[in-house]
């Protein structure tokens, strides 16, 4: 089973967006060393601790610093944008460096309603046409093709569906493309996503048979305590959403009951289950756990950590553990 990266480019309290930018570059190397297969960014808008807002920029950038690793977006909110642009967009990342570009795409708009407005896309959003055109631009060249993506035409650059509900299953199982489930922060609809999307995938050009990806967060540490230490800062940063209080991703802290309150954290915990915590044995152990409770082709991880060089360290176990992890041959 293939293992991936979902790279946000945090910016932690403390540090600035140059930094986070130089912090993914050096995560997305050290992930290609350590076997990964895919590195994706996503697209967030007015997120002061999100720095991959340009997402089509920074793929460039670490397909430009890297030689093997798949590099990717995880994903592209197609509402925000023309079909035609993205697919210009991505067959010159394809053109730059070859099939190591991945193309998910999204529905949500990555902002609220203001972000909206300033990207001039106020009331378009019909998403399955939006899936349909931008595949015939990747596409090969067809007579009568008065708008032809140049870049992008004959390129195939792979698209994947990403989704949190049943819509994004239906989607990815019409077109016959992969589907991955945002299940690292709101994985209610996930079992019903997972069996709707297997039960009603059609086989298409670029894929004969459904292939799933779970997102999972992973906080591995040298101790169970550590890793429940590093999660707090992305409880911090749930928790802040939810009064609209967006920031920087918080420091850490020791007691986060005291912080945010128990009710706070244990609603926050419901959307964040679907997480590995802890000592490289028991990140094992839950990451087996969901390799055989939902039986995914392939597993991105994502590690939202305060400290950089607790981050690398936590990938970096989760990459020696996920070797052990014993997968259920394809039915």
């Amino acid at each position: 089973m293939q293992i991936s990266v979902l790279d946000l480019a945090p910016v932690p309290e403390g540090s600035d967006i140059p930094q986070a930018l130089r912090n993914t570059v050096d995560l997305a190397q050290m992930a290609e060393g350590l076997g990964y297969h895919r590195y994706w960014m996503a697209e967030h808008h007015n997120m002061p601790g999100i720095a991959s807002a340009a997402t089509a920029v920074l793929i460039g950038h670490v397909a430009a610093h890297t030689k093997t690793i798949r590099v990717g977006a995880g994903g592209i909110m197609l509402p925000n944008h023309a079909p035609l642009t993205v697919a210009e967009q991505f067959g010159t990342l394809a053109a730059l460096h070859g099939d190591r570009i991945d193309l998910g795409l999204g529905r949500a708009p990555g902002g609220d309603q203001a972000v909206w407005q300033a990207l001039r896309r106020i009331g378009s959003d019909d998403f399955p046409t939006d899936v349909a055109e931008l595949l015939g631009y990747l596409g090969p060249a067809r007579a009568g093709n008065h708008v032809r993506a140049l870049p992008g035409e004959g390129t195939e650059v792979p698209l994947w569906i990403l989704g949190s509900s049943l819509y994004g299953a239906q989607v990815a199982a019409h077109f016959g493309l992969p589907y991955a489930f945002a299940s690292h922060f709101a994985p209610d609809a996930l079992e019903q996503a997972i069996e709707l999307y297997r039960s009603r995938f059609q086989p298409s050009a670029q894929l004969d048979r459904p292939h799933f990806m779970l997102a999972v967060n992973v906080f591995a540490a040298d101790s169970d305590a550590e890793g429940a230490y590093l999660r707090t800062s992305m409880q911090q940063a749930f928790a802040r959403m939810r009064t609209g209080q967006r920031g920087k991703l918080p420091r850490p802290v020791e007691d986060i009951d005291a912080t945010i309150g128990a009710g706070v954290r244990q609603s926050v915990d419901h959307m964040l289950r679907i997480s590995a915590v802890g000592a490289a044995a028991t990140v094992r152990g839950q990451l087996q756990d969901f390799v055989d409770r939902y039986a995914p082709d392939e597993m991105i991880l994502t590690s939202q950590v305060h400290d950089h060089a607790a981050r690398r360290r936590s990938l970096t176990l989760a990459a020696e553990v996920a070797q052990d992890l014993k997968v259920p041959e394809p039915a």
